[in-house]
């Protein structure tokens, strides 16, 4: 399958606050109590058939996943959907996984499972023989700011689990299940604490509702063994630390036919001897002396582009103060959506010599003189 790299989210997706109906002051409170009233409203058991319910169910766990995230809602608020760049929102396929992601807040408010008890939704298992989506893999790539900037092609050395082959990642030999004996195959056991019955996913078929009738001799029934692999990432200029990339259909392979997972990599861009990153900005350091400051003076600085050891000319007006900051317009990080560059903003230091000689002593007290 062709690798699709895209950004995780698009920039044609509704306001997460607006999704859940709530200020971007809401408290962590208010907007766990917002996303149930959403939840509850567009659940499938109270939306039967009705395929826009659905996602809109979705979405509204989408914008919690984000906003329920410190970091993320920090980089969301300050950058919107490009600024997670495909990392944050996990773009829920299948509602069994919201159930299984946030099951704290659906345990409570569902009675178990995120069923309301008259459609059973949550309450339903899966058929252990179904196609089965392959999980996400997540890794980290760690770039120079000039990689970053401008985009590079990498190699990823990956190591993880995948399916086995021969049982089709069930565990049992030749891949054939039995009805589970715990669970009598519903998949989740009951237990009675006090005058509440508690219902819990059955911990001998892990929900499936089947086991295995002999072990698989090539993963000890454990369905995975470990794979390594070597993935190729287009990486396109202007991306930032945090930031993800996703590589659609290159994650866990899926079971019994179904479709492989993405895999989403999160890039860590290295410090720089030359600049700090503001953003699509870079800040540079300029060490000036005292005569260039008060003269001023014609100075190179480094340039940050694609060739290395390029130079750029900055003028130091006279007069210049230490901490003053000198900017050259469009010479900072090219950005993602392709509409040119930042700055390059230079603060100035200005340099006072630790040590003088005889000479220079007698020049500088005979400029302090001048200036009496």
């Amino acid at each position: 399958m062709a690798a699709a790299l895209k950004l995780r989210t698009r920039m044609t997706k509704p306001d997460y606050y607006e999704v859940l109906e709530v200020t971007r002051e809401v408290t962590t409170v208010e907007l766990k109590k917002a996303y149930r009233k959403k939840a509850l409203e567009y659940h499938p058991d109270r939306n039967p058939d009705n395929p826009e319910a659905e996602d809109q169910f979705k979405l509204c766990a989408e914008a919690y996943s984000i906003l329920s995230d410190p970091q993320k809602r920090q980089v969301y608020d300050r950058y919107g959907h490009a600024g997670l760049g495909g990392g944050g929102a996990p773009g829920f396929g299948d509602v069994g996984d919201i159930f299984s992601q946030f099951q704290d807040i659906f345990g409570d408010l569902f009675g178990g499972g995120g069923g309301f008890g008259f459609g059973g939704f949550g309450r339903r298992r899966r058929d252990p023989n179904a196609p089965t989506r392959g999980a996400d893999v997540r890794t980290d790539l760690s770039l120079s700011l000039r990689e970053a900037a401008f985009g590079t092609t990498r190699q990823i050395d990956l190591s993880h689990p995948t399916p086995c082959e021969p049982c089709s990642g069930t565990g049992a030999k030749g891949g054939e299940l039995e009805s589970c004996g715990t669970c009598g195959g519903r998949g989740q056991v009951a237990r009675a604490q006090g005058a509440f019955v508690m219902t819990t996913t059955c911990p001998t078929c892990r929900g499936r509702g089947a086991a295995a009738k002999d072990i698989c001799g090539e993963c000890d029934g454990a369905g995975q063994v470990d794979s390594e692999r070597v993935v190729k990432v287009n990486v396109p200029g202007g991306v930032d630390t945090g930031q993800s990339l996703r590589l659609s259909g290159r994650g866990q392979e899926g079971t019994r036919g179904g479709p492989a997972g993405d895999l989403y990599v999160t890039v860590h861009v290295e410090r720089d001897e030359d600049f700090e990153r503001d953003g699509f900005n870079l800040v540079h350091r300029l060490t000036l002396t005292y005569p260039q400051a008060a003269l001023g003076a014609k100075l190179e600085v480094p340039a940050l582009e694609e060739e290395e050891d390029v130079v750029q000319t900055i003028k130091v007006p006279s007069g210049t103060q230490n901490g003053e900051t000198l900017v050259i317009r469009g010479a900072g990080v090219p950005r993602l959506n392709g509409r040119g560059r930042g700055d390059l903003i230079c603060v100035v230091e200005v340099e006072v010599p630790k040590k003088l000689s005889r000479e220079q002593k007698r020049l500088l007290k005979e400029l302090d003189r001048t200036f009496d």
